[in-house]
């Protein structure tokens, strides 16, 4: 899309606020109207479209496109939207470990095994913990009291939530980073550091680099999200 606006403003009206390009207001892929209910989310929003270029990138603008993604898809049907994401605590990363070498398992030991126990404590669940990536089941209580986390939140916080799972491939780093247990950068550094590894060990590759560079802008652009949530 070709920039064709001065002036991008968030305006509030009947306690919610919504985004203005030049007067008109700006809507979501599938029509509706870009309203949020949080002004640091709205001012964020804003911003991105004020700073776009002559012709808009989507990837500059990642709160706009989370705020759109609780709008369209995940208010409509938020059960099946919450659902996928509770089925990562079936099979979460931070359960799965290297069986060697034996730095890279003292590594995940060191960053995983903290927020396993955070979990534990904060859900009152347990985890089967297991070497290789052949599937193991988890308590019934774990994937259920886990699941019940995931479902009271509400769209807009399921939003900023999925990139979190998807991107890092754990529920419990996901939500350990939306009750702020860590920080988005700690959380990052323990989902990918079988990644960092493979880099270390194998050294320097452009594509690979990048492409986990771009996991990262994703991983902590949901991270901020959920934390504008909060202002």
């Amino acid at each position: 899309m070709k920039r064709f606006w001065k002036q991008a403003a968030a305006v509030e009206s009947s306690g919610e606020w919504r985004i203005e390009l030049d007067g008109r207001p700006v809507r979501t892929p599938a029509r509706a109207l870009l309203v949020v209910r949080q002004r640091a989310i709205a001012d964020a929003i804003a911003a991105e479209w004020q700073g776009a270029g002559d012709t808009v990138d989507a990837r500059a603008m990642p709160m706009t496109g989370l705020a759109n993604a609780a709008i369209d898809r995940i208010a409509p049907d938020i059960e099946s939207f919450a659902a996928g994401l509770a089925k990562y605590g079936e099979g979460d990363l931070l359960t799965y470990r290297a069986d060697g070498p034996q730095v890279l398992v003292d590594r995940q030991a060191e960053l995983w095994d903290p927020l396993l126990t955070w979990a534990r404590r904060s859900f009152d669940i347990d985890f089967v913990v297991t070497t290789g990536v052949t599937f193991v089941s988890q308590p019934d209580a774990t994937v259920s009291r886990l699941a019940h986390a995931v479902r009271s939140l509400e769209p807009f916080s399921l939003a900023g939530l999925s990139p979190l799972v998807t991107v890092g491939g754990s529920l419990v780093a996901a939500l350990a980073v939306a009750e702020q247990a860590i920080s988005p950068e700690e959380a990052w550094t323990a989902v990918s550091v079988d990644e960092a590894w493979q880099l270390e060990k194998w050294g320097s590759d452009a594509e690979a680099e990048i492409a986990l560079e771009n996991r990262r802008l994703d991983f902590l652009a949901g991270a901020r999200f959920l934390e504008l949530l909060r202002s």
